[in-house]
C-alpha cells in the first residue's frame, strides 16, 4: 500500500521554518508561476522546486499516487487546449511553423507545442512546492501562524483541517484503488503509464463523493460543538519567526520581483523565441 501524504517531523532546515514563512513562499512562488510564461524563468523555477523538494526530505513513494492523478488532469488540460484552441500559440507568438497536418481544422505547429510546453512547465513548477508544503508543515502551527497575521481563526482552523484531511483522502484513494484492482483493473507498475493514467481517472468520481460525505460530517460536528462562537482563541503550537525565516522571506520576495521584472521587460509575459 502506498504511503500516506502527511506531515512528519524531520531534522532539516525546511521543517524548522515557521509555517508563515512557508505560506509566504508558497503564495509568491505560485503567483510568479501563474503570471510568467517566460520559459527561461520557468526552467529555473522547476530546477529550484526539485531542489527544495529534495531538501525537504519528502519521500517520493508518499506522493507517487497523487502525482498520477495530477498527470490525468494535466493530460486532459493539454488535450483540451489543443482541441478548443489549436492555434493559440500562433496568436501569442505572432508566427506559424507547421509541423504536422492532422485535418483541415487541426495542424500541429511549433508555436502551439511551445505554448503547451510552457503550460506543462508551470504545472511541474508548482507540484513539488505543493508536496513540500504539505509534508513539511505542521497543520496546527500553520493555523496559529495565519491567525497571527490577523486572519480569522475560523479560516485558519479550516486550513489546518484541510491539511490534516489530506491523509484521509489518500486512504480513501488507496481503498478505492484496491477495490478497482480486485475487479481486474490493472493500476500497478505492470501496466504502461498511459493505461495507469486512464485507469486512475476511474477513481476520481467515487473519491469526490466520499470526500463530500466526510466534509459534511466534520461540518456538523463542529457546529454542534459551537465552533466560531467566540471572537478569539489561543494556540498551543504557535511559533515565532526566527532569523532563517526572515532570510527566506526576503529571498523569496527578491526572486519573485526579479522574475516578474524579467517577464514583463518586453511588455508581455510571453518570451518569444520565434522572433
Amino acid at each position: 500500500m502506498a504511503k500516506i501524504i502527511t506531515y512528519k517531523e524531520k531534522d532539516c532546515f525546511i521543517h524548522k521554518l515557521c509555517g508563515l514563512t512557508k505560506l509566504v513562499f508558497f503564495i509568491l512562488w505560485t503567483l510568479t508561476t501563474m503570471l510568467t510564461y517566460d520559459t527561461r524563468i520557468l526552467a529555473v523555477m522547476i530546477v529550484l522546486s526539485l531542489i527544495i523538494f529534495k531538501l525537504s526530505k519528502a519521500d517520493w513513494s508518499q506522493v507517487r499516487s497523487i502525482f498520477y492523478i495530477i498527470l490525468v488532469f494535466l493530460t486532459v488540460n493539454i488535450l483540451a487546449i489543443f482541441l478548443f484552441s489549436p492555434y493559440e500559440g500562433c496568436k501569442i507568438y505572432d508566427s506559424r511553423i507547421d509541423l504536422l497536418r492532422i485535418s483541415e481544422r487541426y495542424t500541429i505547429t511549433a508555436q502551439q507545442l511551445f505554448y503547451e510546453l510552457n503550460v506543462i512547465l508551470k504545472y511541474f513548477t508548482i507540484i513539488p512546492s505543493v508536496f513540500m508544503f504539505i509534508t513539511s508543515t505542521n497543520p496546527s502551527e500553520f493555523a496559529a501562524s495565519l491567525n497571527r497575521i490577523k486572519i480569522p481563526y475560523t479560516a485558519s482552523y479550516s486550513v489546518a483541517i484541510s491539511l490534516r484531511y489530506v491523509p484521509d483522502v489518500q486512504t480513501d484513494f488507496n481503498r478505492i484503488k484496491n477495490a478497482q484492482e480486485a475487479r481486474g483493473i490493472e493500476m500497478s507498475s505492470k501496466a504502461n503509464i498511459f493505461s495507469r493514467i486512464k485507469n486512475m481517472s476511474a477513481i476520481l468520481f467515487p473519491l469526490v463523493f466520499t470526500s463530500m460525505e466526510k466534509i459534511d460530517s466534520v461540518t456538523n460536528a463542529m457546529e454542534l460543538r459551537g465552533f466560531g462562537k467566540h471572537k478569539a482563541r489561543t494556540w498551543y503550537s504557535a511559533r515565532p519567526l526566527k532569523k532563517g525565516d526572515y532570510i527566506i522571506i526576503i529571498l523569496t520576495i527578491l526572486f519573485s520581483l526579479t522574475a516578474l521584472i524579467i517577464t514583463y521587460s518586453n511588455g508581455t509575459r510571453f518570451w518569444n523565441p520565434f522572433i
